[in-house]
């Protein structure tokens, strides 16, 4: 057998999703339609892409616990030409900070909590247990990983994986603008119509404890459910900035209590973001 089919069959027996990798770190095609990668290897979401195939089949979106799917074509001949093998940080439920430089680990090891840790080629993986939105160039040699993202598997790792710290999010959380006379605005923003209407928090926590218990309380039609949560949440809450990471992950994880798996959360979330232009 490839090898690296089967260290992906291993890591999917442990519910990591994962995917071939051809040369250059760069996903296969995994339909007819997308063969060679003719289509540019996006996921088939209007904010990633222009594939319009009728299933996820590239990067990310087409990561896999089920060996069914690695092991059927059109894969069979992806696994013989692969150069390594990826995975699904979001789908792994865990945050991957990618270290790409020695003065970037320099900077983990000063400024945050100590995890598991796997060495690449150029610096060091850090991997914490939870999951948040990815984002490039944090900080200089510092990237994001986790949902809507793959990484090259590179092992194990070594040490205790620990839960994702403050310090993670945070470098993902943009400078409020400052006003004129040097006091920060106002926390909460502002929306298209006018003063924000979440000013007073409760009405915030209502609306997120009402979305959970919708999920919670679903008995059927789960995936459509959540969906319709997540829109409904959006349409609300998505245009006034007013959602955090924190507020996102406790829909997901009601969705993940009723069976849902964090890559279908997150492609259900980027599709409501998508239908509703937020």
């Amino acid at each position: 057998m490839n090898e690296y089919l089967r260290i992906a069959l291993h890591l999917a027996t442990v519910a990591v999703p994962v995917l071939p990798l051809r040369a250059g770190k760069l996903p296969f095609g995994n339909c007819r339609r997308c063969a060679d990668n003719a289509c540019g290897g996006r996921p088939n979401m209007k904010t990633a892409g222009a594939c319009e195939c009728p299933a996820p089949c590239h990067g990310w979106a087409a990561a896999t616990t089920h060996a069914t799917v690695l092991t059927s074509r059109p894969w069979a001949g992806a696994w013989r030409e692969a150069r390594a093998v990826a995975y699904h940080p979001g789908g792994a439920g865990v945050t991957v900070v990618d270290l790409d430089s020695p003065e970037a680990a320099v900077w983990a090891r000063e400024s945050l909590p100590r995890t598991r840790t796997v060495p690449t080629t150029r610096g060091e993986h850090w991997i914490y247990q939870g999951v948040m939105r990815g984002a490039n160039n944090v900080r200089p040699g510092v990237d994001i990983k986790s949902l809507m993202a793959y990484v090259r598997w590179l092992g194990p790792g070594t040490g205790v994986m620990t839960a994702l710290p403050d310090a993670v999010r945070a470098l993902t959380v943009k400078e409020r603008p400052v006003a004129e006379h040097g006091a920060a605005v106002a926390s909460v923003p502002v929306s298209a119509g006018g003063v924000c209407r979440h000013r007073t928090p409760a009405y915030l926590e209502r609306g997120i404890a009402m979305a959970e218990g919708r999920i919670t309380d679903a008995r059927s039609a789960v995936h459509t459910t959540v969906y319709r949560v997540f829109l409904a949440v959006l349409s609300t809450h998505g245009r006034c900035g007013c959602l955090t990471e924190a507020h996102v992950q406790r829909l997901f994880l009601a969705a993940q209590a009723k069976g849902e798996s964090a890559r279908h959360c997150a492609i259900a979330w980027a599709n409501a973001r998508t239908a509703l232009g937020v």
